[in-house]
């Protein structure tokens, strides 16, 4: 079962979100996402397993531009995640779904995505989604 996220279930995508992005406190995801919320420019989408949450997905409007996109605002998938025993079973797709049924009925007509270039596992996830790749980057930093 997949629902939308609100204050009343916050904790419980900040956990999984933590997994995601471990570099994140569990205090400080609870705060950016229920600030995210509270916008009105984020969704956040559990998937629920035997009443717990295995599963999140977060998405949100980017006005400004996204790589090989030429409309505005775009959704844009943030982050997705599935706890590992729980993979293979559609749930992120059906995760997606959500997120760019979320963004459809906020006008959208595109909806973009990142993974880093060495994360395969995301790679072919979104291709066998339909996404296509628009662009390859390289980031660089210098200490002055």
């Amino acid at each position: 079962m997949i629902c939308q996220a609100d204050e009343r279930n916050i904790a419980q995508a900040a956990r999984l979100a933590c997994l995601l992005w471990p570099d994140n406190g569990l205090e400080e995801m609870e705060r950016e996402l229920a600030a995210l919320l509270k916008k009105g420019e984020a969704a956040v989408f559990l998937f629920f397993t035997e009443n717990r949450p295995v599963g999140f997905a977060q998405c949100q409007l980017r006005h400004d531009y996204v790589e090989g996109t030429d409309s505005s605002p775009v959704g844009y998938l943030e982050g997705i995640f599935v706890e590992e025993g729980y993979r293979g079973r559609g749930i992120a797709r059906s995760l997606l779904g959500a997120c760019e049924t979320w963004v459809r009925e906020r006008g959208c007509r595109e909806f973009a995505s990142d993974c880093e270039l060495d994360n395969a596992e995301s790679l072919a996830f979104h291709l066998r989604c339909g996404f296509a790749e628009a662009n390859r980057v390289i980031c660089f930093t210098k200490t002055l």
